[in-house]
């Protein structure tokens, strides 16, 4: 952090909120498993509600992922993916 001469303090946000280096690197993760599924959903034509029907769940829940909402796990993340059909290969090149 630094301290600017009119009394406030600039630093970035994972100093304020004190995150480790591994914890932004998994926030990182989380947002482009998150970016991958929107992108995957959108390339092949499908919206939130089919995708949710594939997988079993809700439209609700489907928006939820895309948008990175912390209560989505990533094990759920990655499931979906892999049944849209995401390969290793390309997961491992996006992350």
């Amino acid at each position: 952090m630094k301290k600017l001469k009119n009394g406030w303090v600039e630093g970035s946000v994972q100093d304020f909120l004190d995150l480790s280096n591994a914890d932004v690197e998994y926030i990182e993760i989380r947002l482009t498993l998150s970016h991958l599924l929107k992108e995957r959903r959108q390339k092949r034509h499908l919206t939130q509600v089919q995708v949710a029907t594939r997988l079993h769940t809700s439209q609700s829940r489907v928006a939820k992922m895309e948008k990175g909402d912390p209560t989505v796990s990533v094990d759920l993340l990655l499931q979906s993916l892999f049944r849209l059909g995401v390969k290793r290969k390309e997961l491992a090149s996006a992350i």
